[in-house]
């Protein structure tokens, strides 16, 4: 049985810095008991405690650990040689004291579970004997039963079945700490359930925020797919109408994630849309202003990387623009593989910002591939990333598939290779220009 007990009683405002940030709890109070089998069912099945641990030293010596149901304390519960010292500690009383926000409840409760007390609960009112002591040593000295304060504690001991015996007390301080503590988890219970249900609405928003149509290409078949690490996040991908037969693939990486990286995307988004219809003839000038609105409305850090490309159906030329973001991969119909790189910087960064665009002519067969940084840095347990490479080569071994089962394709192999917890979205589209059959005339 320990012979003394131990107290973390300190005034938060002699700590220094340092202190508060370490982290320091009691592991385990010692109680010799015979039968640690037997003692075990007592503690768990008559009081209630749940098991902490039950470890085989090195020694050869078995050690267990019980808990009471709030888990802030461990008993551990030993079985010490009978020649030995410890074992005359058996059967004594400890120093050991619970805290419970009401005696009788407990008193009733265990008794009728067989715990033997040694009297029924008592109301004391006795005033401090040493009243010039401060506040932390009263609390410590009424604890262990020496001295009780004038406001009343309820107080009783029981035995284990070793007739070790414990101190289980109440006071009125210690039930209203009781009652904020289970208040302040209530509030926070509560908080977590509003939170987790405006993060699944803002989910569902930001899924309305990706296209819901595709609008209409003869030469071009294209399919996209957005795989958030978290419930909401910042990669970005449209398929924008500009009319006369032309559409807009956009795909952008949100600099953040979670929240803060979804609100960035839906600005970006609404920029976007807002802005092609006025300027839906001239990419740089959609862009520019696209950086304008996007810098004034966000922080200073805020960016975007972004791949924004023009398809016109009649031509099948591809205009685009590459703000600081991945090379797409654009493969010819023979592997060649072209990538179409950065021709400006990123968006959001910079005031005074100028926009480049190129151009490039599509033929039948040929599939473009636009994607983020979840799909090539997304690693497996070795640390390893999946990499551009394994992505080109998986891109040419299903050529022969539609875009959209391509890119379920890659979407799986990727999640193959990296099992664990997805850490970044994870976007991608793929276009193929494909054969336009001609409606024949008749004669």
């Amino acid at each position: 049985m320990a012979s003394t007990p131990s107290f973390g009683l300190a005034e938060q405002s002699d700590l220094t810095q340092e202190q508060k940030r370490s982290y320091l709890r009691v592991h385990a109070v010692n109680v010799y008991v015979r039968d640690q089998d037997r003692s075990l069912r007592f503690y768990l099945d008559q009081l209630g405690f749940m098991l902490a641990f039950d470890v085989q030293l090195q020694s050869g010596q078995r050690w267990v650990g019980v808990s009471p149901p709030d888990g802030t304390a461990v008993l551990t519960l030993i079985a010490p040689d009978p020649d030995s010292e410890d074992y005359k500690l058996i059967g004594h009383q400890s120093q050991v004291v619970f805290v419970t926000e009401d005696v009788v409840a407990t008193y009733s409760e265990w008794r009728r579970r067989g715990v033997r007390f040694s009297h029924t609960p008592r109301l004391r009112r006795v005033k401090y004997q040493t009243p010039a002591q401060d506040s932390t040593s009263q609390s410590a000295a009424m604890l262990l039963g020496k001295q009780t304060p004038i406001w009343g504690g309820v107080f009783t001991r029981f035995e284990d079945i070793d007739r070790n015996t414990f101190a289980l007390v109440s006071f009125d301080e210690m039930t209203q700490a009781v009652e904020a503590q289970r208040r302040t988890a209530a509030e926070k219970l509560e908080a977590e359930r509003r939170s987790a249900h405006e993060l699944e609405i803002a989910k569902k928003v930001q899924a309305r925020l990706f296209p819901q149509t595709l609008p209409a290409m003869k030469t071009l078949d294209y399919a996209g797919v957005c795989r958030q690490a978290r419930q909401v996040g910042g990669d970005y991908y449209d398929f924008l109408n500009l009319g006369r037969e032309r559409v807009g693939l956009v795909l952008g990486d949100i600099a953040g994630k979670g929240i803060a990286g979804a609100l960035l995307m839906a600005n970006l988004q609404a920029n976007l849309r807002s802005q092609c219809t006025v300027a839906w003839d001239e990419p740089q000038r959609l862009l520019w202003s696209v950086n304008e609105l996007f810098y004034n409305n966000t922080a200073d850090n805020a960016y975007a990387t972004l791949f924004f490309a023009e398809y016109n159906d009649q031509t099948q030329r591809l205009r685009y623009a590459n703000c600081g973001h991945l090379s797409a991969l654009l493969f010819r119909g023979d592997r060649d593989l072209v990538r179409l790189e950065s021709t400006c910087t990123v968006l959001g960064l910079f005031k005074d910002w100028e926009c480049s665009v190129a151009e490039c002519e599509l033929s039948t067969g040929d599939t473009l591939a636009l994607y983020t940084d979840g799909i090539t840095e997304s690693c497996n347990r070795a640390g390893e990333e999946f990499g551009e490479q394994r992505l080109v080569d998986l891109l040419w071994l299903h050529r022969q598939l539609a875009p959209v089962d391509l890119i379920s394709a890659v979407v799986a192999d990727v999640q193959r290779f990296c099992p664990d917890e997805q850490t970044d979205d994870i976007t991608l589209i793929v276009a193929r220009c494909i054969q336009h059959s001609k409606t024949p005339i008749a004669p």
